[in-house]
């Protein structure tokens, strides 16, 4: 089997999340400079604000980067014509489906990876034409389905023939190892990244980071079938009260509005909406992405 590596032209076959707010051209660049595949997230982006930060990427690194695309974003179908239009040949795909886009993208020479929460996705995005399939469990910080990473990996290695990617709950050289045995190629990871010199989140968001248990994070909108995992905090537990207290949406959703920004921007550490996974009871000093990147790809060295 070849390694992720091999197959996208990366130093280590790791892949960066492309976590909406945060994963900037820049944040790409260092990731890619690093060994990564970098990835710049439209989440929050306007069309003309993706075109700027590829161009960013472009004039701080030459190694391969692509676009995560947030496919219930409204301007998708301008975010994929840049894409393609650019010369961009990788791309992250979820919260949505991809196969309106999916002809557009494979005819411009685009290596689509869509991320996935349950095998039958990944079975009908392989028959669409996905080229690899990014397989992420619960333990992922953001949104999240159902089924674990020790579970949806192998299962997923099954169900497809194509290269599988294993993404959530992965942080050091350990989980690396774990999920090569489960049969991924590679990794993508956000959570460990957030605590990088680089990234671009608030010193608060890092710090927050740096003080809490893997039994701090905590699930937002899993009544109302929006699954989101964040840090516990004031804004989170109060979602998840009134929630289960039967709010509508629209209540609910004053909790959560703009609440990323309040975060990654602002620091606000009370009613920012501090995405994390659960890995984050293993982050304990900010590095160099660098080092990080490293010590993931080490997972992937010799043998098992």
């Amino acid at each position: 089997m070849k390694t992720l590596s091999e197959i996208l032209g990366t130093r280590y076959p790791v892949i960066q999340g492309g976590m909406a707010n945060i994963a900037t051209g820049r944040f790409a660049a260092a990731c890619a400079n690093a060994g990564a595949l970098g990835i710049i997230g439209t989440g929050g982006m306007t069309p003309e604000q993706l075109e700027e930060e590829i161009a960013v990427a472009r004039s701080l690194t030459a190694a391969p980067f692509g676009v995560n695309l947030m496919l219930m974003h409204p301007k998708t179908h301008d975010f994929v014509d840049i894409v393609c239009r650019t010369g961009v040949k990788f791309v992250t795909c979820g919260a949505g489906s991809s196969g309106p886009y999916m002809d557009q993208l494979k005819k411009a020479g685009v290596f689509v990876m869509p991320v996935v929460a349950a095998p039958v996705l990944a079975c009908h995005l392989e028959e669409l034409g996905a080229d690899a399939i990014i397989a992420e469990g619960c333990e992922s910080g953001g949104h999240v389905g159902e089924m674990t990473t020790m579970t949806l990996v192998p299962q997923v290695c099954d169900a497809v023939n194509i290269p599988v990617i294993a993404a959530g709950g992965i942080a050091d050289v350990r989980q690396v190892r774990a999920a090569r045995a489960l049969g991924a190629c590679g990794v993508q990871v956000g959570t460990c990244l957030l605590v990088s010199e680089e990234c671009p989140i608030h010193e608060n968001y890092k710090k927050a980071l740096l003080k809490v248990k893997g039994s701090d994070t905590i699930v937002t909108g899993r009544i109302g079938g929006t699954p989101v995992r964040v840090l516990k905090n004031e804004m989170s537990r109060q979602y998840v009260k009134r929630e289960k207290q039967g709010a509508n949406r629209e209540e609910l959703e004053q909790y959560t509005l703009g609440s990323l920004r309040r975060a990654v921007f602002d620091g606000d550490t009370k009613t920012g909406s501090l995405m994390a996974g659960q890995v984050c009871g293993q982050l304990f000093k900010i590095r160099p992405v660098a080092e990080i990147i490293k010590n993931l790809a080490a997972g992937f060295e010799g043998g098992m």
